[in-house]
């Protein structure tokens, strides 16, 4: 079947004048298209970028939080966890390893999220003020599932990974990975639905909550 499809595209392809898909012209131009990044009119912000983000993330129903360093942050996940009755137990993000967890009161297991585990807690690779959307990329130290399977999500966001939009959450992946992700996750709040008789239904198809909290 390959080869019959094969076949005939490169058919297509020499009868509109284009070189076999394999041929060198043809990557080149494939790189060319893509080192021009061409994007459409984007909206210019001239004030704060973190501050415009809270809005948005708000406006989504996520909670956020702030605090000064990473040093902060198990402590303050501890403190809003608790105070909305919300348990101790939690799941964190390898890369978040390294973080004083011992001493936050928490119940902490290091790793991937399991379909019993009622908090996750992750990083966030990029967040984008214009939507107040997490751009969440996939990997060994940040397991996709931890921002999916819980009921409650908690987003540890550096201010300085806070970008104005999409566009240049690419252009820093584009730089960061020489190869991509298996897969990025956007996040726009909690999981809603208004399939049945358009009532909004939290958490139909992942966490029930998003608590952002932003460091630095």
């Amino acid at each position: 079947m390959s080869s019959a499809r094969d076949d005939i595209l490169g058919r297509l392809r020499q009868r509109i004048g284009r070189e076999p898909a394999g041929a060198p012209a043809a990557h080149a131009r494939v790189e060319q298209v893509i080192a021009a990044s061409q994007a459409g009119p984007r909206p210019s912000y001239d004030g704060d970028l973190a501050a415009r983000f809270i809005e948005r993330a708000k406006a989504l129903i996520s909670t956020v939080d702030e605090c000064a360093a990473p040093a902060d942050v198990p402590a303050r996940c501890a403190h809003w966890l608790i105070g909305q009755g919300l348990g101790r137990q939690v799941v964190v993000s390898p890369a978040l390893a390294g973080l004083d967890w011992a001493t936050s009161g928490l119940d902490v297991r290091i790793g991937a999220a399991g379909g019993d585990d009622p908090v996750g807690v992750t990083g966030c690779f990029r967040a984008i003020a214009e939507t107040g959307t997490l751009m969440l990329c996939s990997g060994a130290q940040s397991p996709a599932v931890n921002s999916l399977l819980p009921q409650t999500h908690i987003a540890v966001v550096p201010r300085e990974h806070i970008v104005a939009d999409m566009e240049a959450a690419f252009a820093v992946a584009r730089d960061a990975f020489e190869r991509w992700p298996r897969a990025l996750n956007f996040v726009s709040g909690p999981s809603r639905t208004a399939d049945i008789e358009q009532t909004i239904v939290l958490g139909a198809h992942g966490p029930y909550r998003v608590h952002l909290l932003i460091v630095g």
